[in-house]
């Protein structure tokens, strides 16, 4: 059964990907093909990026409606933008080339995070919840100072923060794609190599104990292996909350398996299918200018809700 449903996800990402890169083709082929292909790219790295980072969150958090987004990334990643063009303008920010900005973001993020989780996972494990609960208490906070920032710029500045600040899966930048493309590669050679240490991991707190693991020190890894995808995926096309939410409660329903090796790459796939066919529909069939990202957000925002009611109810 499981060959039988990879072999279908296989075979529908190929689909999308083709009428992705044929479909309403026009003029050069060598063009076309190159320029949509970067796109194409794009966005299934970004969407296995972060439907890994989320099946992985919800792994340690044993938790599958938690995702990194509540711990403030997107928040932190707007305030980030938000200090930098309030302190420099909009044509100090501008100076910056593409390839710069990714890494000041990139590091900055990954930075924030890992100091939060190695202060929060130190000595207990019970600081996993707390480190949930901090993370709610600092996004809260970064918004608000986010908007307090935000009534001080001036209007032109303020058009360049909005235009900067919400993920945009169209426009991405080869070298960026291609350094990206290597952290994430990196990253995922090193989950596949742990799976079977995440399948412990899921067990809770007190199995993996006699099983010989050290669920700390693997929590911690598992979040620092977080931390550099959701960063990657957020400093390249910005903040997206509920991507991950969409893809792994997609991937739990039509894969029966919790075995890692069997998870984690149907949500790569997933997420690689969700990416590419809502672009390619909303581009190539529907012909609308509407981002991806609000289809994607409004989808996840009521798979959530729906996951809280039923929950409630339960």
């Amino acid at each position: 059964m499981l060959r039988r449903r990879f072999f279908w996800l296989v075979l529908a990402l190929i689909v999308v990907s083709v009428l992705f890169l044929t479909l309403g083709a026009k003029g050069s082929w060598s063009f076309t093909l190159w320029f949509r292909g970067q796109k194409l790219a794009s966005l299934v790295l970004i969407g296995g990026a972060i439907s890994t980072a989320t099946i992985l969150f919800q792994t340690i958090t044993h938790n599958r409606i938690l995702t990194p987004s509540i711990m403030g990334f997107d928040a932190l990643y707007v305030l980030i933008l938000t200090v930098m063009i309030f302190m420099m303008g909009a044509s100090g920010y501008a100076q910056f080339l593409k390839v710069e900005l990714f890494l000041i973001n990139l590091v900055l993020l990954t930075l924030a995070s890992v100091a939060l989780f190695t202060v929060l996972l130190k000595d207990q494990s019970s600081d996993l919840m707390r480190m949930v609960l901090t993370g709610i208490i600092l996004g809260s906070l970064f918004r608000s100072l986010v908007q307090m920032i935000q009534r001080l710029i001036d209007p032109s500045e303020f058009s360049v923060l909005q235009s900067v600040s919400f993920a945009r899966f169209n426009k991405v930048d080869a070298d960026l794609l291609l350094v990206s493309a290597v952290l994430v590669g990196l990253t995922w050679a090193v989950i596949w190599k742990m799976r079977h240490r995440l399948d412990i991991l899921a067990l809770g707190v007190v199995l993996p104990v006699s099983l010989g693991a050290d669920p700390n020190r693997g929590q911690l890894l598992v979040l620092v292996l977080i931390s550099i995808l959701v960063s990657v995926s957020t400093a390249l096309v910005g903040p997206v909350a509920f991507l991950g939410l969409l893809v792994s409660s997609l991937t739990y329903r039509l894969i029966p398996s919790w075995h890692h090796g069997h998870i984690l790459p149907a949500a790569i796939l997933i997420g690689g299918i969700t990416l590419v066919g809502g672009q390619m529909v909303l581009e190539r069939i529907l012909h609308l200018e509407t981002p991806l990202a609000v289809v994607v957000e409004c989808l996840g925002g009521l798979v959530f809700l729906f996951l809280i009611l039923r929950k409630g109810s339960a």
